[in-house]
């Protein structure tokens, strides 16, 4: 199965970063929050070293001098005729200063959160969606006009149940 790493990205005032990914035409995650990565190269030395350089390409944000806290659990992306099954690895980085961020063209804004207002579950909730027919409610938090939920989100809960000893 294919690999792909992101790195959740710890800054000053414990600020956890988000990347909005552009709106692009086949991307099924066009226009949704995550955190910056992408997919495996042969080149690539570790998974580690995916989720550094893919986050230098996408934000301009180098981090090879940041201290990496480990890695989370890897997850499989959703089963969906459109994508092929992915297996995606989360590392964990703190930084102690943001850069002035260069943004690809894959990324059309950052935005960043207090993780104590993630912790305290702030704006937790659901919203509709529709997949293959079936109409659900999924978990999400929606914080300034942001939408976090999918693999994103349960990146988040684990940081979450990390930190809370769980």
């Amino acid at each position: 199965m294919p690999r792909a790493a992101v790195a959740a990205i710890f800054g000053p005032k414990d600020e956890l970063l988000f990347i909005q990914r552009a709106e692009r035409v086949g991307d099924v995650w066009s226009g949704h929050m995550a955190f910056p990565g992408g997919r495996e190269e042969a080149h690539d030395a570790s998974l580690q070293a995916t989720a550094e350089r893919e986050t230098w390409e996408e934000i301009g944000l180098d981090l090879s001098g940041a201290v990496c806290l480990g890695a989370l659990s890897p997850m499989s992306s959703p089963r969906d005729a459109a994508i092929k099954r992915l297996t995606v690895v989360p590392y964990v980085f703190r930084v102690e200063a943001w850069p002035a961020f260069t943004m690809s063209e894959e990324v059309a804004g950052i935005v960043r959160f207090r993780f104590d207002r993630l912790l305290a579950r702030e704006a937790r909730g659901t919203f509709p969606y529709t997949w293959q027919g079936a109409a659900l409610q999924l978990p999400c938090v929606r914080l300034e006009g942001t939408l976090l939920w999918g693999m994103t989100l349960k990146m988040v809960d684990e940081i979450i149940s990390l930190v809370e000893g769980g």
